[in-house]
């Protein structure tokens, strides 16, 4: 069993940055994908961003260019940070974790607020 605790969340204006973290009770080495996701009152669960053990990380359209993903094996943290923030990133924002290519583990999650 992984448990993740996600922090870094907050108010920020438009145009803000924002950092989370995602801190895990195991080694990440071991598992494959590091994920963000977020999820807005008007909105199911949206993929952000993810960061493979290996190769290059990967972002959703609507947040390419501006966030970055990034793991710390040695910390067994992952984070994402956040650049020009817009109103319609505000969401709760969760982090995953998994073994393969499912994700299967979850935190309880980091509100983030952008205010216009």
């Amino acid at each position: 069993q992984v448990q993740l605790v996600e922090s870094g969340g907050g108010l920020v204006q438009a145009g803000g940055s924002l950092r989370l973290s995602c801190a895990a009770s195991t080694s990440i080495s071991r598992l494959n994908f590091m994920g963000w996701f977020r999820r807005s009152p008007r909105n199911q669960r949206e993929f952000v961003a993810q960061a493979r053990d290996t190769g290059a990380p990967e972002y959703s359209d609507s947040v390419k260019g501006r966030f970055t993903v990034t793991r710390d094996n040695a910390k067994n943290t992952v984070y994402l940070q956040m650049d020009s923030l817009k109103a319609e990133d505000t969401a709760d924002y969760y982090c995953a974790a998994a073994r393969a290519s499912v994700y299967e583990y979850w935190g309880q999650g980091t509100q983030v607020t952008v205010s216009s």
